[in-house]
């Protein structure tokens, strides 16, 4: 049964950093894409991030140059370093992973970001 357990979410002020991770256990198939999702209060799930098995990574516009993504392959985990975190980076982070041709999702992580 695939897993994925989440970690490293909280309460930070405006401008502050929290670093996400996301472990995936029970996969078979190695796994393509591994991303992060967020769904604020009142709105849909959006994409933050996602990288490939290769490495290279998709950001929204809205934290380019603030986000960075990276995965450990041999751990099946995928990190997300948030930098100089807004108000409107407030919301529940869902971590996702593409094996062999099935979605997986995380239990989500809250992330609150005070002004």
């Amino acid at each position: 049964q695939v897993r994925l357990v989440e970690s490293g979410g909280g309460l930070v002020q405006a401008g502050g950093s929290l670093r996400l991770s996301c472990a995936a256990s029970g996969i078979i198939f190695s796994i393509n894409v591994m991303g992060w999702y967020r769904q604020a209060p009142g709105k849909q799930r959006e994409l933050v991030a996602a990288i490939g098995r290769g490495g290279s990574p998709n950001y929204a516009d809205s934290v380019k140059g603030r986000f960075f993504i990276s995965r450990d392959n041999a751990k099946n985990t995928v990190y997300l370093q948030m930098n100089s975190l807004k108000a409107e980076d407030t919301a529940v982070y869902y971590c996702y992973v593409d094996s062999g041709g099935r979605g997986y999702w995380g239990q989500g992580t809250q992330v609150a970001v005070s002004s």
